[in-house]
């Protein structure tokens, strides 16, 4: 019960920090309005038209790749920090998953998915 009240203040905190930032930005930010202002930025030339471009299936792709691999990361730095007190257990764990991981990036690699063509 003693964690949770930690992890309750750290959420309320985090909340309140959030809640501040951007209650400060409403309170000393710019208030400008007006023509130039409401218009979309187009490198200072008046826009013709507002673009809503579509988006390649590879796009995202290379999105959830770049989430696989960074929540990877996420794991690798405790189990380094870790190590000696894990043993053999763990750097078996360990292994396991990064043969699991690396599989999967195989896998994508075989079905194209960082191919930009």
């Amino acid at each position: 019960m003693e964690n949770l009240v930690g992890l309750l203040f750290f959420f309320l905190f985090a909340a309140g920090t959030a809640g501040l930032m951007i209650g400060l930005h409403h309170w000393l930010g710019p208030k400008r309005s007006g023509k130039v202002h409401d218009m979309p930025f187009e490198c200072g030339l008046p826009p013709h038209e507002i673009v809503r471009g579509k988006l390649t299936v590879k796009f995202f792709m290379v999105a959830l790749l770049f989430i696989l691999f960074d929540i990877e990361l996420i794991f690798l730095i405790p189990w380094a920090i870790l190590y000696r007190e894990l043993g053999v257990f763990g750097f078996v764990e360990m292994f396991v998953f990064l043969l699991a991981v690396l599989a999967g990036l195989y896998y994508s690699i075989r079905r194209g998915a960082l191919e930009w063509n």
